[in-house]
């Protein structure tokens, strides 16, 4: 039978007592039960000090190196060779000693184990030993042999000269040097990379250890742990030693890797036992591999207390059958490991944390709380009580949100976020200028969303927050001017008081601490709202795309054979008078034309100067132009993606990988304009304004309040501002709500109310000078965020990096928005980029941020049959046709709000987004708290009331590790969300 290390399922330790139970001599027939136990038979044990002791359970434990030597004969004698290694998996040297296998999960067998027990119950014992050298070490080891089992002084020197031989270490190289190696073979030979048999160990680290390149995957802080097994014919019984030092020694150059060292095993035996004696080790290292064991082993200060140990993982062993399994396969990594903290934390009902950042209370899991509760939300009673808490909270972070941006990282994501809110600067723009008759045109976009932009990182609250125009705002200013041309109104008069009375309501919402009610924004409404962006991204870039096609038809008439007749010609004849000028042939379907004579050489661009007319149906296709934008647009796509995605590829180094997906998009946008100015095409490009006049010039800067408009406006224009805040605070709001959630591990805090005041007052400043209004943009700010993400520098083998949070800081947010405002300067260069580049942008950008969200996992759900489905955590809690019944009325919603947003009946877009706050509760009539509670997060009376039940749920749920895990997985952050 194979045993499977614990910490793999996941299920929790119960702490064996070892502290009165006897060892397990030979004949014992209870020791076998006594290795699981004694959990089905009657035991007076009790749990050991160690595995009861709660002060050393939340601290943390150096990663441990672990190293197996293995004593081999050679024709030229006895050599210590390393044979495998772990850090946190297990790596062997393959066959030929030429490389290491891929890291896998360590497969021991039963009976190892139990030897393993014994050794530890029998052999010497030496705990907080203090010795500086590996010699003094050895000396220590064999002297201290337990009663009746000391060593003979000629075995003892035997021994020692053994243990002191240099081991043969195999190193870890890079590609450049095994090449290098390879050309300089023929030349010099084999070279060798270790010392020669019978060498004595060095007590400093040698040159091969100083370049090993395994390094750079072991973190600041690690030590090392030795195990030395083998064979010699001179012992008649086998020796074991089992060594913790008091302070990690630097010993030399016996490990891999030049590491101080906490840990020593021994085994040595009689021969003909090679095998068990290696699986004796395999076995040793595996239980320091384990966290809740190598905690133990660190405070032990007695034998029973490492048995106590071995007890507890022997308790959480999973046991394959012989015959059912190849024992040969190596079971690869899982995509994540449960934490030690649910395998040995006491299971109190106050123990789950509702911090920024707490994995283990995930959003999607039956938490009574809001996926944001904490200090943020809490109401002061006060005036602006709030706001004061959100200023104290952020002000000592103030220079540090400067600081945290001096990394690379940090220049891939304002370049990224940067074209991003050009494109959407210029899109948004033309669409305004549009609806608005050109009184708010492109140019009032840029300088809008370079100076909203800049004043709210420079002082919000949430600084990573891209301000943007949004669809909804859009649909209300075509809504506004519409009315107030209609009504013979001033457009820019009548929208500045409705500005200031937003602004005014808007800090009324932040005096009495409105951002409570955010709390009752569940991932329900946060859904709705997201997929809504994200559609409008997506539908918005395809329809650009599509645009196209009026604007560079097609000619679908176009035959190889009739080329010839093809021709395009420039008529400058008048009334009387007939001249034409140069024939041009190009690529469409024409009947045969006769061009009349003219004067030849003349271009498109001078005839038509010239008031000439074209002739010839042909001159009105251009089929390439359309052609190669589709294939811009679908390969920029396309490559952000997979770019993206590149960080998790098996090819090159983990840095070259990690540089590739930061910098993915721009590499992405940089090779398509290649691509682009290769062919030399006239695709359409970014067209920046270059000077600083008014898109219409019958407006100035500065909009008078008065005038032109009667002096009821000012009061009616209460009216559709509190329409206009409710839209702001809803999409504010839930942005803040997305951007906070405690998946991102965010370390600063939020500020809800202090962004909620700082978006208010903008709308003052630019309802006064007629730039456009904004909040936050959804999708843009999330591809901020994701750019932004943390990992961790080195993972063991076989470890996938553990996400470490947000870079938090303020100047990427800042140097975007600078960037904007002086594109105006740059439209020399921005010119060059092709708009189905950047439209290809916006579709990554949308279609990243609606995978991130359950609901879009939920609705393939709805086409995949059972069996096929993967193993979602929801789905093991919630029948299935509840899922879907969940999900429709989700789409239903979506769907609703989509008609409403693209119809006359838009005015009311606002309510019905504040509607999906009264819709979910609606839906506890519908489904069961614990339905909700897998599928959502709990409304906040609700959670109150149902506390001591979700506790009860909560403590049942952690049986189960296989399910956080799958939750950390998928949803840590969130934001799976590649936005980036």
């Amino acid at each position: 039978m194979r045993a499977h290390m614990p910490g793999v399922d996941g299920v929790t330790p119960q702490a064996a007592d070892a502290s009165s139970q006897p060892r397990p001599e030979e004949g014992n027939r209870e020791a076998p039960y006594q290795a699981f136990g004694c959990s089905i038979f009657p035991s007076s044990t009790a749990p050991a000090a160690a595995l009861q002791q709660e002060d050393w359970r939340d601290t943390a434990c150096p990663l441990l190196f672990i190293q197996l030597n293995q004593l081999l004969s050679t024709p030229a004698g006895l050599e210590w060779r390393e044979t495998a290694r772990w850090m946190k998996f297990e790596e062997k040297v393959e066959d030929g000693g030429e490389r290491w296998s891929a890291p896998h999960i360590p497969a021991l067998s039963l009976h190892s184990l139990f030897q393993l027990r014994t050794c530890l119950q029998k052999g010497t014992l030496l705990l907080d030993l203090d010795a500086p050298s590996f010699k003094e070490i050895i000396d220590k080891a064999l002297s201290g042999q337990p009663e009746g089992a000391e060593l003979q002084p000629a075995l003892r020197e035997r021994l020692a000269a053994l243990l002191l031989l240099q081991p043969r270490h195999q190193h870890t190289q890079s590609p450049l040097r095994l090449l290098a190696q390879l050309g300089l073979a023929p030349c010099r030979g084999k070279a060798k990379s270790w010392a020669e048999p019978g060498a004595q160990l060095s007590e400093t680290p040698l040159k091969e250890q100083l370049r090993n390149q395994f390094k750079k995957k072991v973190p600041p802080g690690s030590e090392a742990a030795h195990i030395a097994v083998g064979e010699v014919e001179f012992l008649e019984k086998p020796f074991t030693a089992f060594i913790r030092l008091r302070q990690a020694v630097a010993l030399g150059s016996l490990a891999e890797v030049a590491l101080p060292s906490r840990f020593l095993f021994i085994l040595l035996g009689p021969q003909a036992k090679e095998k068990d004696y290696h699986e004796v080790g395999r076995a040793m290292a595996t239980l320091l591999t384990d966290e809740l064991f190598q905690r133990v082993a660190r405070h032990a200060e007695h034998r029973e207390d490492l048995i106590a140990g071995m007890e507890a993982f022997l308790d959480e062993l999973t046991v394959l059958p012989p015959g059912k399994w190849d024992l040969n396969a190596r079971i690869p990594p899982p995509s994540c490991l449960p934490s030690l903290h649910r395998r040995t934390a006491v299971h109190s009902p106050d123990r789950q944390s509702h911090s920024n950042g707490d994995m283990a209370a995930g959003g999607g899991r039956a938490n009574p709380g809001h996926p944001c509760t904490g200090e943020e939300l809490e109401r002061t009673g006060r005036l602006f009580g709030g706001l004061l808490r959100d200023i104290r909270r952020k002000a000592p972070w103030y220079g540090s949100d400067f600081s945290d941006a001096l990394n690379p990282q940090c220049l891939s994501a304002v370049l990224y976020i940067y074209l991003a809110t050009v494109t959407n600067a210029i899109t948004f723009g033309g669409m305004l200028g549009d609806a608005t008759a050109n009184m708010q045109g492109v140019l009032e976009s840029f300088l809008g969303t370079a100076f909203a932009g800049f004043v709210f990182c420079l002082f919000s609250g949430q600084p990573l927050t891209i301000l943007s125009s949004t669809g909804p705002m859009l649909v209300f200013e075509r809504l506004l001017f519409s009315f107030s041309q209609d009504h013979s109104l001033h457009y820019l008069e009548f929208r500045l008081w409705i500005g200031l009375w937003v602004a005014f309501f808007g800090v009324m919402l932040v005096a009495t601490e409105a951002s409570h009610l955010v709390r009752y924004f569940t991932r329900f409404t946060e859904e709705g709202f997201c997929a809504l962006i994200s559609l409008i991204f997506i539908y918005d870039s395809l329809k650009k795309m599509l645009s196209l096609a009026d604007t560079f038809p097609i000619n679908w008439q176009y035959r190889l054979d009739n080329v010839t007749s093809y021709s395009c010609v420039c008529n400058l004849s008048s009334p009387g008078h007939s001249s034409a000028g140069n024939s041009t042939p190009l690529p469409s379907a024409l009947a045969p034309h006769q061009p009349p004579a003219a004067p030849t050489g003349l271009s498109r661009s001078q005839c038509l100067e010239r008031g000439g007319q074209l002739l010839g149906t042909s001159c009105q296709y251009v089929p390439d132009v359309t052609l190669i934008s589709f294939l811009l647009f679908g390969g920029t796509f396309l490559s952000c993606s997979a770019l993206k995605r590149f960080r998790s590829s098996r090819y090159f180094p983990a840095g070259v990988r990690k540089l590739v997906s930061d910098f993915a998009i721009i590499l992405a946008i940089l090779a398509f304009c290649a691509v682009d100015a290769t062919l030399g095409l006239e695709t359409p490009k970014l067209l920046v304004p270059s000077e600083l006049k008014p898109t219409n010039p019958e407006r100035g800067w500065i909009i008078s309040p008065f005038g032109s408009n009667p002096w009821w406006v000012c009061l009616v224009s209460a009216v559709p501002a509190v329409l206009v805040t409710i839209l702001i605070f809803m999409d504010q709001q839930i942005t803040a709500v997305i951007l906070n959630r405690r998946e991102y591990k965010l370390q600063k805090g939020a500020g809800f109310h202090l962004d909620l005041l700082c978006v208010s007052l903008l709308m003052v400043a630019t309802s006064a000078t007629g730039l456009p209004w904004y909040v936050s943009a959804t999708v843009i700010s999330l591809a901020h965020m994701e750019s932004l993400r943390k990992e961790s520098a080195t993972s063991a083998p076989g470890e996938h990096p553990e996400f470490l949070g947000i870079r938090e800081q303020r100047l990427t947010g800042i140097a975007v928005f600078i960037l904007t405002g002086l594109s105006v300067l740059m439209a020399p260069v921005l010119k060059h980029i092709p708009m189905p580049v950047l439209y290809g942008v916006f579709l990554h950008m949308g279609v990243a941020a609606l995978n991130s969200i359950q609901l879009t996992d939920r609705v393939r759900l709805l086409l995949i049959p059972a069996k096929h489905q993967p193993d979602l955590a929801y789905l093991r809690h919630v029948p299935l046709r509840r899922v879907h019944l969940f999900t429709i009325i989700q789409l239903l919603c979506l769907a609703l709000l989509w008609v409403v947003k693209s119809t006359v009946a838009a005015i009311i877009f606002p309510v019905m987004l504040l509607a999906l706050v009264g819709i979910r509760k609606a839906l506890e009539r519908v489904f069961s708290l614990h339905d909700l509670s897998w599928l959502d997060s709990l409304l906040p009376e609700t959670a109150s009331g149902e506390a001591e039940g979700k506790q009860a749920r909560r403590r049942k749920e952690d049986e189960s590790n296989s399910e956080e895990c799958e939750l950390m997985h998928r949803q840590g952050p969130e934001i799976n969300i590649s936005v980036n």
